[in-house]
C-alpha cells in the first residue's frame, strides 16, 4: 500500500526534479568509457533479475516482505537525495530506453534526465542481491549489478559516483526493512 501511496507523488515530483536547474560534475571515469547505446541489454539484465528474485521470494513471504519494505524505503531516499542534490546529466547522454515502462507510464512530455543521485537501477540490482539466500544467487546478481552499473555510466545517464553509492543506499534501506520486519 505504500509503495501505491507514491504512485500520485511520483509524476509531479519529477516535473520538479526535470525543471530545475542542477550542477554539472567533472566525472574522469566517464572520460575513460566508450558511449554506446545499451538499453537493451541493460533492461534485459534488470528485468531478468526482478523475474527470476520475485519467482525465488514468492514462496518465502517474510524475505518478499523485507524486500518491498526495502524497496519502498529506496525510493522514498532516492526522492530525498534527488531532492537535496539537483545536478545536470552528464554532457554526452544518450537517452535510456525502457521498453516497458516507456509503453506504461507517461510521467512528464518530457525525458526525465535529471534523476541523477544515486542510481537507481544500480541501487535496485543491489537490492535483489541483497534479497535473494545463498552463494550463487548473490554472486550472479552482484555480476549483474556491476555490469548494469557500468552500462549505465556507458549510456551516460549516470555520473560515476551515483553508481557507486547506489549499492551502500540499498544496503542501508534493506537494513532498514530488516528492523521494520524483524528480520
Amino acid at each position: 500500500m505504500l509503495l501505491l501511496g507514491l504512485l500520485p507523488v511520483v509524476p509531479g515530483f519529477y516535473h520538479f526534479i526535470q525543471a530545475r536547474p542542477g550542477w554539472l560534475l567533472a566525472d574522469p571515469l566517464l572520460d575513460l568509457l566508450p558511449v554506446r547505446d545499451v538499453s537493451v541489454l541493460t533492461f534485459t539484465l534488470i528485468y531478468g533479475a526482478i523475474v527470476a528474485t520475485l519467482v525465488y521470494l514468492l514462496p518465502r513471504p517474510q524475505l518478499l516482505l523485507r524486500a518491498l519494505w526495502a524497496y519502498y524505503f529506496l525510493q522514498v531516499l532516492r526522492m530525498a537525495t534527488l531532492w537535496l542534490l539537483p545536478l545536470e546529466p552528464p554532457t554526452t547522454l544518450l537517452m535510456l530506453h525502457d521498453p516497458v515502462m516507456d509503453r506504461i507510464f507517461a510521467v512528464t512530455t518530457q525525458p526525465i534526465v535529471r534523476d541523477l543521485f544515486f542510481s537507481g537501477h544500480t541501487a535496485t540490482m543491489a537490492l535483489l542481491m541483497l534479497a535473494g539466500r545463498g552463494r550463487r544467487w548473490r554472486w550472479a546478481l552482484g555480476l549483474m549489478t556491476v555490469a548494469v552499473g557500468l552500462l549505465v555510466l556507458v549510456q551516460r545517464v549516470h555520473y560515476s559516483y551515483d553508481v557507486l553509492a547506489a549499492p551502500f543506499f540499498a544496503w542501508g534501506a534493506y537494513w532498514l526493512a530488516g528492523r521494520v520486519t524483524k528480520q
